[in-house]
């Protein structure tokens, strides 16, 4: 493994997965930039990722996010990974469903001194959407 992969691992592996918040505070610079759109007012950092951690867990308790691949170039981390869980606290605005959901998220880091201080994801809130049963196919 490369030493670039190991903030990122154990944010996903401890963090998203496990349900540790605290490891944001070892593995994510305080000023990170977050570039995915968690809406105005999203804080930088590792209270940021704690917050979307915490919101996840809110929704699916069970939710868990797993990587496929790593690819690792200079400084920045992509990872292919797959996130699951149960719909029980509702998603995205919407009542809980009970349904399970299993999507693809692809995640970009860009990471220095051990610690990461960028992001970029693209999780499949649209198929999330779709199997929760918010929203059809399209015509």
């Amino acid at each position: 493994m490369n030493a670039l992969e190991l903030p990122v691992r154990r944010l996903i592996d401890e963090g998203f997965s496990g349900g540790d918040l605290s490891v944001a505070d070892a593995v994510v610079a305080p000023d990170m930039a977050e570039h995915q759109d968690f809406g105005p007012g999203h804080p930088a950092g590792p209270e940021g990722a704690r917050r979307v951690m915490a919101s996840l867990r809110r929704a699916f308790p069970d939710f868990a996010l797993t990587i496929v691949d790593v690819g690792v170039d200079g400084d920045v981390v992509w990872t292919r990974n797959v996130a699951t869980g149960t719909d029980l606290g509702g998603f995205m605005g919407h009542p809980p469903t009970g349904r399970p959901i299993r999507i693809d998220v692809v995640d970009v880091f860009r990471v220095r001194d051990g610690r990461i201080v960028e992001h970029w994801g693209v999780p499949d809130r649209l198929g999330a959407l779709r199997q929760l049963g918010h929203v059809g196919r399209p015509g």
